[in-house]
């Protein structure tokens, strides 16, 4: 029997299709309410004067006419294009490495790289002030005078990307066809037409993937710019400014959706050149096995050992500048620096704040969004609104989290909202946090669930099994190492976040990450380094946890997948 046939045998007025009905609806009234509904709000809130009266453009055209806010364009856009060309240049050789040079240590590099993805984007810039500051211990080393800026800014944002970049890139160049290589090695062409003819080709879609999302990383980062920018102002640190420091949401909200432009640009090209791609590899393909050369392998180690080096100096610089009992006069080593209860920016309870939170939108987060993604995957009811929903699940990954964080502002602390009981809340931060990092979760877990044949769904419905008897017991069995890389990523990004909380926070509910700002800006900076340090090894605990978990889970669920 075919999938047409076997749905057919649900009745379109049955109960369980009206639950499959009811759940998408929901599904997406919950993404419009969690994002569509704050960003028309914050888009509205641009147009309007402070005391709500509509100007039309007037909030942009003061914006355009004062030079140090439209200087912010300019500087947001020198920073990523900078962050972008080294982040992609070095990613990509050390992807390289990683993939097609025999290359010794390749797991160590690979684990060293996947570092800074534990840590919020304030530590590399705290750990900055402490190599390259006024008392920085490598300040001769500075090219320039002034850590504080430019330099800073993309020294900081390369660390943060560098990992996202080769994930990417990592995943492009292992899927290449052998054979290619061998036509060419048969042909005696020479290397560096190799690479320009069929390596660059060959991952021409992953590169460009790469610096899209380097840029729009680069571009609306918040917690670099604000630690170790000084007086250069980019389009993040400019919302912060007009919201907190001169109370101006109007022209907040001008600055956000300025901010949201390139993203959402970045975002629509990249998927444009998305549509473009075709397979790489066929099913006759033959996966490379690298021949060591040791001129070039030495090189490439050298080149990654530098990277390797880089990154676990501004990690080590960060956890010891924590251990510090007073920089650079008492250099002796304590845990005073984590007695956050005696420091301004919220104390332990911070912590612990981010702690619930993470664990918040770990557990609902995983489960929404693996619902609704099933829906939207195998339940074939209402197109429409399953096109809809796709389309609202892809759009978060062009919100900027500054952006996000000052719509919900305007949305949920509106007194006609039904729903402003949540303001100031940590229902509002979890609900934040969740739509924030909605689009990668569910791509992990609609491509888990494309990975099953739909047979299972057809067979169910000949056999009168409800859906939901066959998502408990077959789909979500089978997808559990992607529910469980979800759940895991959903709390890391949670204890590290900071550009979509941080307008969002009470006195209650102040989370680790906005502490960190709160310290740094109260001149207590190895205090902030330690609480970023503890963020680190929270998140890198949790990793090791959900592995240890996973293998456990999986030696048993996934048994089969062995056999």
């Amino acid at each position: 029997m075919n999938a047409i046939a076997a749905r057919r045998l649900v009745p379109v007025w049955s109960t369980e299709a009206f639950v499959q009905r009811a759940l998408l609806l929901l599904g997406v009234l919950f993404l419009i309410l969690g994002l569509l509904a704050p960003l028309s709000t914050m888009l509205l809130k641009s147009l309007q004067d402070q005391a709500g009266n509509f100007i039309g453009l007037a909030n942009y055209a003061e914006y355009f006419t004062n030079p140090a806010l439209f200087g912010s364009i300019i500087n947001s856009l020198i920073i990523a294009c900078w962050t972008t060309v080294i982040v992609v240049t070095c990613a990509f050789i050390t992807a390289y490495a990683l993939t097609r040079s025999g290359m010794a240590g390749k797991k160590g590099f690979r684990l060293i790289s996947s570092l800074p993805l534990f840590a919020p984007s304030l530590l590399p810039a705290l750990s900055m002030i402490y190599l390259f500051g006024n008392q920085g211990i490598l300040k001769d080393w500075l090219p320039v005078d002034s850590i504080y800026g430019p330099v800073g800014i993309v020294m900081g944002l390369c660390f943060w990307i560098f990992p996202h970049a080769l994930m990417i890139l990592i995943t492009a160049l292992s899927n290449s066809d052998a054979r290619l290589y061998e036509a060419a090695k048969a042909l005696k062409t020479p290397g560096w037409r190799v690479f320009l003819t069929i390596t660059l080709p060959g991952v021409r879609y992953g590169l460009v993937n790469t610096v899209f999302v380097c840029f729009t990383l680069a571009i609306t980062d918040f917690g670099v710019a604000k630690v170790i920018g000084g007086q250069y102002n980019v389009l993040a640190t400019d919302i912060y400014k007009q919201v907190v420091g001169q109370q101006n949401f109007q022209m907040g909200a001008v600055v956000s959706v300025i901010l949201l432009l390139p993203a959402v640009l970045s975002f629509w090209i990249e998927r444009r050149v998305l549509k473009r791609q075709t397979a790489q590899v066929s099913a006759r393909a033959v996966a490379i096995q690298p021949e060591a050369q040791p001129l070039r392998d030495n090189l490439l180690m050298l080149f990654c050992g530098g990277i390797a080096a880089f990154l676990l100096l501004v990690i080590g610089m960060a956890i010891y500048a924590s251990l510090i009992t007073f920089w650079p006069y008492n250099l002796t080593l304590s845990l005073d620096n984590y007695q956050f209860d005696m420091m301004d920016g919220g104390g332990w309870e911070s912590y612990f704040n981010s702690l619930r939170m993470a664990f918040w939108v770990a557990i609902t987060g995983t489960a929404v969004i693996f619902i609704l993604a099933y829906l939207n995957e195998k339940i074939k009811a209402l197109p429409l609104l399953r096109k809809t929903m796709q389309f609202l699940a892809m759009l978060p990954m062009a919100v900027p989290g500054m952006v996000l964080g000052l719509s919900y502002i305007f949305f949920f602390n509106s007194p006609s909202n039904p729903l402003n009981f949540m303001y100031g809340t940590l229902a509002i931060l979890v609900l934040n946090t969740l739509v924030h990092f909605y689009t990668v979760c569910h791509l992990t877990a609609t491509t888990s669930l494309k990975q099953i044949d739909g047979e299972f769904e057809s067979v169910s419905a000949s056999l009168k099994v409800p859906f939901y008897t066959t998502f408990r017991r077959v789909t979500l069995p089978l997808c559990l190492p992607a529910v469980l890389d979800i759940s895991v990523y959903l709390f890391v990004n949670a204890m590290t976040t900071v550009s979509a909380v941080v307008f969002l926070y009470s006195a209650d509910t102040t989370l680790a990450s906005v502490a960190v700002i709160n310290m740094d800006e109260a001149g207590d900076t190895a205090p902030a380094a330690a609480m970023a340090v503890l963020l680190m090894f929270t998140a890198l605990g949790v990793k090791s946890c959900h592995w240890l978990i996973s293998k456990e889970l999986l030696s048993r669920s996934q048994r089969w997948r062995y056999a």
